[in-house]
């Protein structure tokens, strides 16, 4: 039986996924470092960086999975466990968030964005267990999942970078209003 899974057809598209995951990486690292006093003493973007970091180095391997001559069923199991793995990281933030509402406020953490993430992992979940019963369907799923991912993770980077710039603006500001009354 001809399976419809085609790898060379998607070759391309994840050259460029992984690149993309890779290249965000290099700059999180770059803006991370520029501000590391800010997020070293604040738990709640520390907590948002390091899962930023995960969440690219996870869709960096899931291109090289895609891209790794194998069966099929293997490509679906494997991301099967790697979006499942995926998914315990936004729960977890929820969790953080429900039990440290203060600091995770003062951190920028919203609900809705631990919701977009978990379902982009559900996707990719969904695209694995399509791909493990050799639907086509599957690697249009696992796309989506790593696309989607690709962009919360932008949105989140740009996020901490807002409220970074507001504490590091803040400051200055109260010190030039008790110069000059």
């Amino acid at each position: 039986m001809e399976t419809p899974y085609h790898p060379e057809l998607w070759r391309d598209l994840y050259v460029m996924l992984g690149t993309s995951s890779a290249a965000l990486l290099g700059l999180l690292f770059v803006v991370t470092s520029l501000h590391l006093d800010e997020i070293v003493n604040n738990v709640g973007y520390r907590r948002r960086a390091r899962s930023n970091s995960i969440y690219l180095v996870m869709t960096l391997v899931e291109a090289a999975l895609i891209l790794t001559p194998q069966p099929m069923r293997l490509v679906g199991i494997e991301a099967i466990a790697l979006n499942a793995f995926g998914v315990m990281m936004p729960i977890n933030n929820l969790m953080y968030i429900y039990n440290n509402r203060s600091s995770a406020r003062a951190g920028g953490f919203v609900i809705h964005r631990a919701f977009t993430f978990i379902a982009s992992f559900l996707v990719g979940i969904a695209g694995g267990v399509a791909l493990a019963l050799n639907s086509n369907l599957g690697l249009y799923l696992v796309t989506a999942s790593y696309v989607s991912l690709l962009i919360c993770v932008s949105l989140n980077a740009w996020a901490i970078m807002l409220g970074i710039g507001l504490a590091e603006s803040t400051p200055k500001t109260s010190r030039a209003k008790r110069k000059h009354p």
